[in-house]
């Protein structure tokens, strides 16, 4: 009776959550508001606005790179990168660009538009994966 419930086979597996839903929108939406908050700030005297948009877009910043790890560490895999090998180089100068050096160090605009650039190359080859 007990091996009833007892299984057959065991099956292991690694999950994340949400379980395989990986998509580099996640970076693209916070690096938006990274710039939004960039533009925002140029855009105010006031200095405790400025102050706040500068606290946001360094939490938002920190969000882009959480997002871009998931995916570099978790959705791509060796053969990924053997198919195609910019994709360290993205992801590190991506992941740069979101830190102190990149958009949690300036309020220059131009900066957050690089990074939402790697985040669209990350992106195309990204869902050129998804095809396969």
């Amino acid at each position: 009776m007990f091996n009833l419930f007892n299984p057959k086979t065991t099956v292991l597996a690694h999950c994340d959550l949400p379980c395989g839903v990986y998509d580099p929108a996640q970076a693209k939406i916070e690096a938006q508001s990274v710039k939004a908050c960039m533009e925002k700030y140029n855009a105010s005297s006031d200095t405790d606005f400025k102050s706040r948009a500068v606290a946001i877009k360094e939490q938002r910043s920190h969000l882009v790179k959480e997002h871009l790890w998931v995916l570099w560490t978790d959705y791509f895999k060796p053969p990924h990168f053997e198919k195609y090998p910019q994709l360290h180089e993205l992801f590190n100068e991506a992941t740069k660009l979101a830190g102190a050096a990149g958009t949690k160090g300036t309020n220059d605009v131009s900066v957050a538009e690089s990074l939402l650039s790697k985040i669209d190359q990350i992106g195309e080859i990204f869902w050129e994966t998804k095809k396969a």
